[in-house]
C-alpha cells in the first residue's frame, strides 16, 4: 500500500512550502526571499523515492482537507446504526469498483501506524478521528476514493486559502529529489516567517510539528498574527459551500483542530521539540547534502548550509532564541465560498486537559491499544454524508465492530 502523497521517480507533485515573503511596495533592498512551492523531479531511476507525506506537509493548508462535510440542513436528522449496507464496493475516481478490506482488525499484530506504513500524523487525521474514527480508517484504506462533488468543494476552498496565501507573498518554486530536499524547503520557509513573526508581522502557512504521545504530529497553520493588544492570535480559514455554518459536532472538531495547533506550536517555541525526534519519527538522512536548486534558494536567503541538518540546527536556534510567546488567542473563521462572505468568527477556549484526553484516547488506537470506534447512536446523524456508510462494519454490527462480535456469537453456540 502507499503512504498518501507518495510518488515515483518522475512524477511531477507540488509539495507544500508556504512562507512569508516580500509584501510589494518595499525597496529591493529589503525584500526577503520568496517562500517557495517544491517540486520533485527525480532525474534518474536510481533517484530515491520521495513522498511528499515524507516533507511533513500537504501543500494546502491541511485545514483545508475536512471541508467536505456540508449537511442539507441544520437539523441532526436520524439513522440507524444497524442497517447494513448492501455491498462492500465502492466506485473510484475511474467508474470501476474497489473492495474495502473487511473486519478482522482486532487480529492484526501490527499497530495502525505500521499497517498504514506511516511514520507521523497529520493534525487532520486526529481531527477526522474526533469526527468519526471509522471513517478516517476507511479513508486510509482507500485513500484515491472521492466523490467528484465533494473533490469539487476541495478544490474551491484550496483556491480561497492560496488566494489569502497571495495577499502577503509570493511563491516560488523549487525542484526537488529527495524528502531531505522537500523537508529542507519547509525549514527554509520557517527561517524566513520567524523574524517576520517576531517584528509583529502577518505570516500565513506556518509549519507545526512535534511529538505527542510517541508519535510524530505535523500540520499547518493558516494564520498568525498580533492583535493591537499584543497577543498573538492564531487565524484557521474553514471555507462552507453553502451559506450556513456547520453543527456543533463538526464546530467542536474544528475546535479539537485550532487547539492541536496551539499545543504543537507553543511546544515549539518552549524548546520542547528535537532534532533527535524529528530524525528519528521521519527517517531522514540529516548529513545528506541537498540539491542544487535547494542550496541556491538557501544562499539567496542568507544561509549557508550545506545539508539538511545545518538547516535543521538553524531553524531549531532560531526558535529556541527567538522570544516567540505561545498563542493567546485561537480563532477560526467561517467563509462561504461563493460569495466569500465572512458568515461567522468563532473565538475558541483552549481547554489543555480537555485536549489530553483526546489526544491520549486517539494515540491509543494508532498504537495498536484499542479497536477502533464509529460515532455513537446519538451522532448516527453522521452517517448521511459519509461515503462509506453503506459498507460500515460499525454500522452493520449495530454500534459494535464487527470484529468484537464474532466470537461473542461463536461462544452463544
Amino acid at each position: 500500500m502507499k503512504s498518501h502523497g507518495e510518488f515515483a521517480p518522475g512524477e511531477s507533485l507540488v509539495v507544500s512550502a508556504f512562507c512569508f515573503s516580500f509584501r510589494e511596495g518595499r525597496s529591493a533592498e529589503s525584500q526577503s526571499l520568496c517562500p517557495v512551492q517544491s517540486c520533485a523531479m527525480a532525474e534518474t531511476e536510481e533517484e530515491e523515492m520521495v513522498s511528499a507525506e515524507a516533507s511533513g506537509f500537504s501543500d494546502v493548508s491541511d485545514s483545508e482537507f475536512l471541508e467536505i462535510l456540508d449537511l442539507d440542513d441544520s437539523q441532526e436528522s436520524s439513522a440507524s446504526l444497524s442497517n447494513p449496507g448492501p455491498s462492500s464496493e465502492l466506485p473510484g475516481k475511474d467508474g470501476k469498483l474497489i473492495s474495502l478490506p473487511k473486519g478482522k482488525r482486532g487480529l492484526d499484530v501490527s499497530s495502525p501506524m505500521e499497517r498504514f506504513h506511516l511514520n507521523y500524523l497529520y493534525v487532520t487525521d486526529l481531527s477526522t478521528q474526533n469526527w468519526c474514527e471509522q471513517q478516517m480508517i476507511y479513508g486510509k484504506e482507500v485513500p484515491d476514493f472521492l466523490v467528484p462533488e465533494k473533490a469539487a468543494v476541495l478544490d474551491t476552498g484550496a483556491s480561497i486559502h492560496l488566494a489569502r496565501e497571495l495577499e502577503v507573498h509570493d511563491l516560488r518554486t523549487v525542484p526537488i529529489t529527495t524528502k531531505e530536499d522537500a523537508w529542507a524547503v519547509k525549514f527554509l520557509n520557517m527561517l524566513l516567517m520567524i523574524p517576520t513573526l517576531q517584528s509583529e508581522g502577518r505570516i500565513r502557512e506556518f509549519p507545526v510539528f512535534g511529538e505527542v504521545d510517541g508519535v510524530l504530529l505535523v500540520g499547518v497553520i493558516d494564520e498568525l498574527h498580533y492583535t493591537a493588544k499584543g497577543e498573538l492570535e492564531l487565524v484557521e480559514l474553514k471555507t462552507r459551500r453553502r451559506p450556513v455554518l456547520p453543527l456543533e459536532a463538526q464546530k467542536n472538531k474544528d475546535y479539537f483542530q485550532v487547539s492541536l495547533y496551539k499545543y504543537i506550536f507553543d511546544a515549539m517555541v518552549q524548546g520542547k521539540v528535537t532534532t533527535a525526534s524529528l530524525i528519528h519519527h521521519t527517517k531522514l538522512h540529516p548529513e545528506k547534502p541537498l540539491g542544487p536548486s535547494v542550496l541556491r534558494h538557501a544562499q539567496q536567503g542568507g544561509f549557508s548550509v550545506k545539508s539538511l541538518g545545518d538547516l535543521m540546527e538553524l531553524v531549531f536556534l532560531s526558535l529556541t532564541l527567538s522570544d516567540l510567546p505561545v498563542i493567546d488567542i485561537l480563532k477560526i473563521e467561517y467563509i462561504h465560498q461563493e460569495t466569500a462572505t465572512v458568515l461567522a468568527t468563532e473565538v475558541v477556549a483552549f481547554e489543555e486537559k480537555e485536549v489530553r484526553g483526546k489526544v491520549q484516547h486517539c494515540m491509543a488506537y494508532w498504537m495498536g491499544h484499542r479497536e477502533p470506534q464509529g460515532v455513537d447512536i446519538e451522532e448516527a446523524w453522521k452517517c448521511r454524508t459519509c461515503n462509506y456508510a453503506d459498507i460500515c462494519e460499525w454500522r452493520q454490527g449495530g454500534g459494535v465492530h464487527s470484529s468484537t462480535l464474532e466470537p461473542q456469537a461463536k461462544k452463544a453456540k
